[in-house]
């Protein structure tokens, strides 16, 4: 026998809730519109706030109408046939069913400031979930023409997100997120490999562009392997020892590279091999790094705001530690792009031509005889 649909149930309200923040969203919105002078208590949220269209369209109509006088409120429903009225432009779902069932659920109108600071919580986690995503997909979108530079820019938006969380829920000392870090992405680009090689066989190569390239860190490798012969480039240089693919075999020799299993002869051939410059392939590692650095945080602070144990506060611990990551990459960065200041040649002070005066010499005085 097919199934007789209630006349008092609501579609909206049939729908399972995707998160516990959808009741607190009702007990507001049944508050506002059991007591509409409560709203004055209400801040920190807006029509963006809310999880659903219609439960935004509802607070927004609240909010655009002048509030009823109490005692007349309670003999009718007028200001509530405005209220539908003027969200029914938004969400032509709504009924005065579902208003009715608002008012029914709220616990206590009350308690209308404390539901809305958790309406503002929630909306927080979301922005933060969108701004961490917005970040983590640009950072592996290969059609983007500038993508270091696009990227940071969304970095500098999920910290701006950060820091307005933050303002809104001061974070408290030690109140550390408890999700586990998601793991590293596996790397299997074979590009990024022979950009390393490259690398290696330029450097030593032209070893006097190993110590201008501090910028580059062993940590902005793919392959262990080539992390490890990096380090060993710049001890040579550093102790100022002669530098050719021999002298980095012995030292990778020390450094127990070979005993990882690569070959001597292997990585001779490795190092013999220049093109280009290490300039250039340096500045392609370190903006994989950047990018692959960016991609991780997004998904590290997008795991955060995925649990739902996770605080406002724990919210903005998490973002910031997460984000000085970013931060110390973003700087080698620039210190490897921005162009060297030009130096100025030293400024002499001209002197100044001598006054004209008396002379500073003078014959000997003659004797006067008497």
């Amino acid at each position: 026998m097919p199934r007789t649909p209630d006349p008092v149930e609501d579609d909206l309200d049939t729908i399972p809730p995707p998160h516990p923040v959808f009741h607190v969203e009702q007990a507001l919105l049944g508050a506002l519109l059991l007591e509409p002078q409560r709203l004055a208590s209400v801040t920190g949220i807006c029509p963006d706030s809310f999880s659903t269209a219609a439960h935004a369209a509802l607070f927004a109509a609240i909010g655009s109408l002048p509030a009823p006088d109490p005692a007349e409120h309670a003999k009718n429903t007028k200001w509530l046939d405005q209220v539908l009225a003027a969200a029914h432009h938004q969400a032509c779902g709504l009924s005065a069913t579902y208003l009715h069932a608002l008012v029914q659920v709220c616990p206590w109108p009350r308690h209308a400031p404390a539901y809305a600071r958790m309406i503002e919580a929630e909306h927080a986690r979301r922005r933060l979930k969108a701004a961490a995503q917005r970040i983590t997909y640009t950072a592996r979108n290969t059609s983007l023409p500038q993508r270091v530079a696009t990227t940071l820019v969304e970095a500098d938006a999920l910290a701006a997100v950060v820091d307005d969380i933050a303002a809104r829920f001061p974070p408290h000392s030690g109140s550390l997120p408890r999700t586990p870090a998601p793991p590293l992405a596996a790397n299997h680009d074979e590009q990024a490999g022979d950009e390393e090689r490259l690398l290696l066989a330029t450097a030593t190569a032209c070893p006097s562009s190993v110590a201008q390239m501090r910028w580059l860190a062993p940590g902005d490798f793919t392959h262990p392997l080539h992390a490890g012969l990096w380090q060993c480039l710049t001890a040579l240089t550093r102790r100022g020892t002669p530098v050719d693919p021999v002298t980095v075999l012995w030292e990778a020799q020390h450094r127990g590279l070979l005993d990882a299993g690569a070959e001597p002869r292997g990585l001779l051939v490795l190092l013999a091999g220049p093109v280009g410059s290490p300039e250039h392939w340096g500045e392609r590692i370190l903006q994989r790094s950047v990018l692959g650095a960016a991609h991780h945080i997004g998904r590290r602070i997008e795991a955060f705001t995925n649990d739902s144990a996770t605080t406002p506060y724990q919210l903005v611990i998490g973002s910031r530690r997460a984000l000085a990551d970013l931060s110390a990459v973003r700087t080698r960065w620039q210190h490897a792009t921005s162009p060297e200041p030009s130096r100025k040649p030293a400024h002499t002070r001209s002197k100044a031509a001598p006054r004209a005066g008396p002379p500073t010499t003078a014959p000997p005085a003659a004797r006067i005889s008497r």
